[in-house]
């Protein structure tokens, strides 16, 4: 496809970043943001979707996925905060369903990161900047036998501008072993990762304009959480006359700790609405395919066979807490999910012009939840879903090739959202409460997706594609792990076009810039959303009563970004980033609105001849004043007149009490940060 691309780790670690996840910009269209800590998983945007922490863009690392099912945080939660970049070797970047062997939260986009196997001499770095910033990272590889051991360690801190540090720390480190090559080799790796923080959640824009707070303040100064994971992973490839084959398999335990508070004072007028988040499970998974090199009427054919299983062994709880002490359950899961992918892809080169891809996947799960304070949310459910494939390209003519692709994908929802029954009940804070009926939501959701691009390189030097998109998903329904229970919406439909290029008139410059446009619609009427907004305290009259429309929070209609980067191998470098996030609707009827935001990160340094080098990162070069990401919704702060009015007694009497005061709520950027980078190699 147009869209598909492969971007070196040079590239990659040549960007000045603030957050390990950011090197996922390198993906046109993709923008990566944080609103939480920096032990989080990242926030992540792509045509014209709000992807949360990782929904409908399936990430892998040597083959490792790590989108994570029925989390305590989300569907498909993502956490690249222990990924080091400079061990990254390549990123391959895909868009769309069209791809046999991309299965569970591929719709959007599947990123698949390569790691290095050996560096030629031993590196070690040092950086410190802004902010408490500090981190030191050694990275080297000898020859073991007939195979080389890599070892990689890093160590961080950092505390960031707000008024309540954020004082993270992690620990970090990787030992992979490989013989051969990717196509007949072997590598076997083990990864180890630790992380604690604090961190500042978005804020209510009323406690800023108030002066209540200032911009890098907090509602609750005992948010942060902390995560573990450990990971063991194997490849084995290989290739014989007839084609070749691969296969992996892996183990990954993860622990996460979260403590969030979103609305401050809504539910708890006393101690405010702070909740705690628990994931702990035990992931395992292998994989193989094989490819028969054959023939179809005299062209040549590729015809690959492919099976994917996982399952994942979860523990879940939800706790209603105060400064992290715990006061009362929601709701607490032991989940055991397990799913098996089979696909079939054939390639035909019908002419030296013409080349088409054919393909089918069919996946299976099943599910088994069993709910401790609730047994009525307990229960087994299973899926199974088909999903035909198709790319065809042609070309090239003149330096310039036409792609067209068009097929059918899918995500998997929140198994507890698959076998509820009754709204989770806080028996602590509300025991009078009834338990209230809810439906389920499907455990797997459809997408269908078309796109027709063109890619050419008939300019010498420049590399330059146009896609255009179409994107239609059956649901957008997903577990709202915040709540302990389903939030169901329409389906939806995007469309949009992306432009990307890179043009490198010179072996010491290269300029790159992206633009992507979308058009993001739900699709049918929600009476029960627009009742909840005629409701809402804080929301304009006029709009009291009207229908909540068809806007979907959060999609961005426009992404753009581009860069400039300048040097040799050695000697003096500079690189210069731009990255463009449009304004969005933050509510379906769109009344409210995020502002759009234009940021700018620079780095200049110095290599000598020996590999040393010291360069300088400054971030958010122009000091920008904008937020990370924006939302809009009711929440109670104690300056509120509706708190006084509300909670005379400590209890809510109204449904405008329990829906709060309807408001802008943020995150903002950091401020202008330089960090400073020594490496030497020995």
């Amino acid at each position: 496809m147009a869209s598909q691309m492969t971007v070196t780790g040079e590239e990659l670690n040549a960007r000045p970043v603030t957050r390990p996840g950011e090197i996922l910009e390198a993906v046109p269209g993709l923008i990566v943001t944080q609103h939480s800590g920096e032990g989080k998983a990242n926030q992540y945007f792509l045509r014209g979707y709000n992807l949360d922490h990782g929904t409908d863009m399936a990430i892998w690392v040597d083959d490792v996925p790590i989108n994570m099912r029925t989390h305590a945080h989300g569907q498909g939660y993502s956490d690249l905060n222990w990924l080091m970049p400079e061990t990254v070797n390549t990123l391959e970047i895909r868009k769309g369903p069209y791809f046999a062997d991309e299965g569970d939260f591929a719709s959007v986009g599947n990123l698949h990161i390569g790691l290095i196997d050996s560096v030629n001499k031993n590196i070690a770095e040092m950086t410190a900047g802004s902010f408490g910033y500090q981190r030191i990272f050694g990275m080297g590889s000898s020859k073991i036998g007939d195979g080389t051991l890599l070892y990689a360690g890093e160590a961080g801190a950092y505390n960031g501008p707000w008024v309540n540090p954020d004082d993270m720390r992690k620990i970090n480190g990787l030992l992979r072993y490989t013989q051969g090559t990717a196509l007949d080799g072997i590598s076997i790796t083990g990864m180890a990762y630790s992380n604690k923080w604090n961190s500042t959640d978005q804020v209510p824009q009323r406690a800023i304009t108030s002066g209540q707070i200032g911009l890098y303040g907090e509602e609750d100064p005992t948010d942060g959480g902390n995560t573990d994971r450990f990971a063991l992973s194997a490849r084995i490839a290989g290739t014989d006359d007839a084609g070749s084959w691969k296969a992996n398999a892996y183990v990954v335990k993860s622990d996460l700790d979260l403590f969030n508070d979103f609305t401050y004072f809504l539910t708890k007028p006393t101690q405010g609405d702070q909740f705690h988040q628990y994931d702990g499970r035990v992931m395992t998974g292998a994989n193989a395919s094989r490819t028969l090199d054959g023939s179809f009427a005299g062209r040549p054919m590729e015809t690959t066979f492919g099976i994917q299983t996982r399952y994942d062994d979860i523990d879940l709880g939800l706790t209603d807490t105060f400064q992290r002490s715990f006061l009362s359950n929601v709701r607490s899961d032991k989940v055991g999910e397990a799913s098996v992918g089979i696909y079939a892809q054939n390639i035909v080169h019908w002419t030296d012009w013409l080349r088409t891809t054919t393909g089918w996947r069919g996946d299976y799960y099943e599910a088994r939840v069993d709910s401790l304070f609730d047994a009525n949310n307990s229960g087994n459910v299973s899926a199974a879903i088909g999903s035909p494939k198709f790319t065809a390209v042609v070309g090239p003519f003149h330096k310039t090739e036409l792609f067209f692709g068009a097929g059918y994908g899918m995500h998997s929802n929140d198994a507890r959202g698959a076998t509820i029954t009754e709204e989770p009940v806080d028996r602590v804070q509300n025991p009078t409460a009834a338990s209230l009926p809810i439906g389920a939501s499907p455990l797997l959701v459809q997408t269908k997706g078309a796109e027709v691009g063109v890619r050419t390189k008939v300019v010498a030097g420049l590399d330059s594609s146009v896609s255009v998109f179409f994107l239609d998903q059956a649901s957008e329904i997903v577990f709202n792990g915040d709540a302990g229970d389903t939030s169901a919406s329409r389906p939806s439909q995007r469309y949009g076009i992306e432009w990307t290029n890179k043009y490198q008139p010179a072996s010491w410059l290269t300029l790159d810039g992206d633009l992507a446009l979308s058009h993001a619609r739900f699709v049918g009427f929600d009476t029960a959303q627009a009742d909840l907004y005629a409701s809402l305290a804080g929301y304009p009259q006029a709009q009291i009563g009207n229908a909540p429309g068809n806007y979907i929070p959060n999609a961005p209609a426009i992404v753009a970004s581009a860069g400039i980067t300048i040097g040799e191998k050695t000697g003096w470098f500079e690189t210069l980033r731009w990255r463009y996030l449009g304004a969005s609707p933050l509510t379906e009827d769109n009344a409210f609105r995020s502002s759009a935001t234009s940021l700018f990160n620079g780095r200049i340094g110095y290599r000598l001849e020996n590999g040393w080098r010291i360069q300088l990162d400054v971030l958010n070069l122009l000091n920008t004043k904008a937020d990370q990401i924006t939302y809009a919704y009711g929440s109670l702060i104690k300056t509120d007149s509706l708190y006084n009015l509300c909670y005379p007694v400590q209890t809510a009497p109204t449904a405008v009490c329990q829906n709060g005061v309807m408001d802008y709520v943020l995150h903002p950027i950091e401020p202008l940060a330089v960090r400073l980078t020594i490496a030497g190699v020995f």
